[in-house]
């Protein structure tokens, strides 16, 4: 699988995130992941729910950060975890083996390689650049994706900042899927925003990307 990985933003307005995320999903991403940071447990069920309805009408995988329990009770797609190995191994653990599991390792490949051992369907590399979203405390060199596609038989994602723009040259590294929640979710036209992303991997006519490597 390769293409714009969409992640949600911190908005409890639940009718204006479905309808951004549905004119998303109808343009063509690769994958959802809910995250709200500041949801209780009402709420993150109630969008969670929303949204896995969303993704199954589009055929999108649908992944939730960091809630196994609520990936376990929903039937999600997946979890996104922390790069910790004991994230990769319970979520991997609790879920089986036919559910997606992705870990961020941030500028660590060794990171990445344990979470690899460990079970993660795909890696997450970032931040590259200054993000309106998550302050970062470092910076990820680009050249980590040249030793990643070695290294690495799991997709790899990228994050933090990405426009269309700075997402090219990390692309070109062989960066399978494009991470962002700002760009396509400030924007004034959100298909335009996915169309830029879905360019990037020469896919931009309206409709679900192609699959590709599958996670």
């Amino acid at each position: 699988m390769q293409g714009l990985y969409l992640v949600t933003p911190d908005w409890d307005d639940t009718e204006a995130l479905l309808r951004h995320t549905e004119q998303a999903l109808a343009t063509g991403i690769a994958m959802l992941q809910y995250r709200h940071k500041t949801a209780g447990p009402q709420q993150r069920k109630e969008q969670a729910q929303a949204l896995l309805q969303l993704c199954r009408r589009y055929a999108t995988p649908f992944i939730i950060n960091d809630h196994i329990d609520l990936c376990r009770e929903l039937d999600a797609d997946g979890v996104h975890v922390g790069g910790t190995d004991a994230g990769v191994q319970q979520a991997r653990a609790r879920l089986g083996r036919h559910k997606i599991v992705g870990a961020s390792c941030y500028g660590e490949l060794q990171r990445a390689l344990d979470a690899q051992r460990d079970g993660a369907s795909y890696v997450a590399f970032g931040g590259f650049y200054p993000s309106r979203v998550k302050r970062y405390d470092f910076v990820t060199s680009p050249e980590i994706l040249d030793r990643a596609r070695v290294m690495l038989r799991v997709p790899c994602v990228v994050i933090g900042g990405m426009t269309p723009e700075n997402a090219r040259p990390l692309v070109q590294r062989g960066a399978h899927l494009v991470a962002a929640i700002s760009s396509v979710y400030g924007a004034e036209d959100t298909p335009q925003a996915v169309t830029a992303f879905r360019r990037l991997f020469g896919t931009h006519e309206a409709g679900p990307p192609s699959s590709g490597v599958v996670l």
